[in-house]
Formats: structure tokens, C-alpha cells, sequence
């Protein structure tokens, strides 16, 4: 008798499609299906918060267009639901799709670290991963529970963490010339 190896399956952005719409978040990240419920009450301020900002400044400036908790597909085998994206009009007009998605890398994905480990790991490890090989800009984790933002930047091909903000430090991005947010009101 010989044994029979059994392939993983590989989710596509087609299987989601036939998955209960109960409220649950449904990600798919190098084929494997994520399932996450919906996020705390309290995360949901703290990406509000975020962007609210970022709505008001891209309104001011005209540059771009905040968005919350869109449909990001890099391919049939990566879609994911950032809590909120920043992206520039002229990325915009390329990459949205008629059914109001992402097909391509905004500049900036932010996320909110949820309660639990495995969700922290995923945005911590595998997104940032995602993000890195997809082309984005900027990524910026936010921690409501130790009240910090984490921000990384493109350097040399990959995203690199170059600062952690704290409750006193004010958000500025090369990305958002002029755009300038305390930290603490984030968390407020």
C-alpha cells in the first residue's frame, strides 16, 4: 500500500464567493483562507479615528482618497480587508475595480492589532510580508492596547520599520506632504 499525500488546499478570491456572509472577515493570503470575527468596538474607534484624519486631509489637499475596510485583490490567491488604506488619485483611477476593489497596491495599508495572537501575527508577520512583496509604500500597525504605531516604509525593495510613535509624537508621512496627526488623538 502506498501512502497518498494530501495537497493543502489553495483558496481563491472566486471560492469566497460561497462562504456565509454572517459578518465574519474573510482574507486570503498565499492561498490560505483567514477568518477573523468582527474586531472589538474599541478597535474600530481606533481605525476610525485614523480615518477620519486621512479623509479630512485628502478632501483638504486633493491628492488622494482614504478608505475603510476595502477590498485589497493582488491576485486570485491574495485579497485582503485592511482597516484602512490611503491611495493616491492617480493609483486609484487604475487600480479600482467596478466592484469598488483594490487590485493593486494602495500606498499606504494600515492595520489595528485585534485582541488576539493569531491576529496579531498575521498583520504583524504575514501582511507585512504581503504588503512588502505587493509594492506598498507605507504600512502603519496600530496597538490600541500599549497606545503606540508602528510605521514602516519602502527601503531598498522591502518595508522596513523605521519609527514607533507614542501616545506624545505627532504621525507625518513623505507620502502626505502637510498631513500631520497626534497620535494620542488616535486613541482618544
Amino acid at each position: 500500500m502506498t501512502a497518498t499525500k494530501i495537497q493543502p488546499m489553495r483558496w481563491t478570491v472566486e471560492d469566497l464567493d460561497g462562504l456565509p456572509d454572517n459578518g465574519n472577515r474573510y482574507e486570503i493570503i498565499d492561498g490560505a483562507l483567514h477568518m477573523s470575527r468582527a474586531p472589538h468596538v474599541d478597535h474600530q474607534d481606533v481605525a476610525g479615528a485614523i480615518y477620519s484624519e486621512l479623509r479630512s486631509w485628502s478632501k483638504q489637499s486633493g491628492t488622494g482618497r482614504a478608505a475603510f475596510a476595502p477590498g485589497v485583490i493582488f491576485s486570485s490567491t491574495d485579497a485582503v480587508i485592511p482597516d484602512v488604506v490611503w491611495i493616491s488619485n492617480a493609483r486609484a483611477n487604475l487600480l479600482l475595480d467596478e466592484s469598488g476593489h483594490f487590485t493593486g497596491a494602495p500606498e499606504i495599508m494600515i492595520e489595528v492589532l485585534s485582541q488576539s495572537q493569531k491576529d496579531k501575527e498575521r498583520d504583524q508577520k504575514t501582511k507585512l510580508k504581503l504588503y512588502s512583496n505587493q509594492g506598498v509604500v507605507e504600512y502603519w500597525i496600530f496597538d490600541r492596547e500599549l497606545g503606540l504605531a508602528e510605521i514602516y516604509r519602502r527601503e531598498e525593495g522591502q518595508l522596513v520599520k523605521v519609527l514607533t510613535l507614542y501616545s506624545t509624537d505627532t504621525l507625518t508621512s513623505p507620502i502626505l506632504p502637510g498631513f500631520s496627526c497626534a497620535i494620542a488623538t488616535l486613541f482618544a
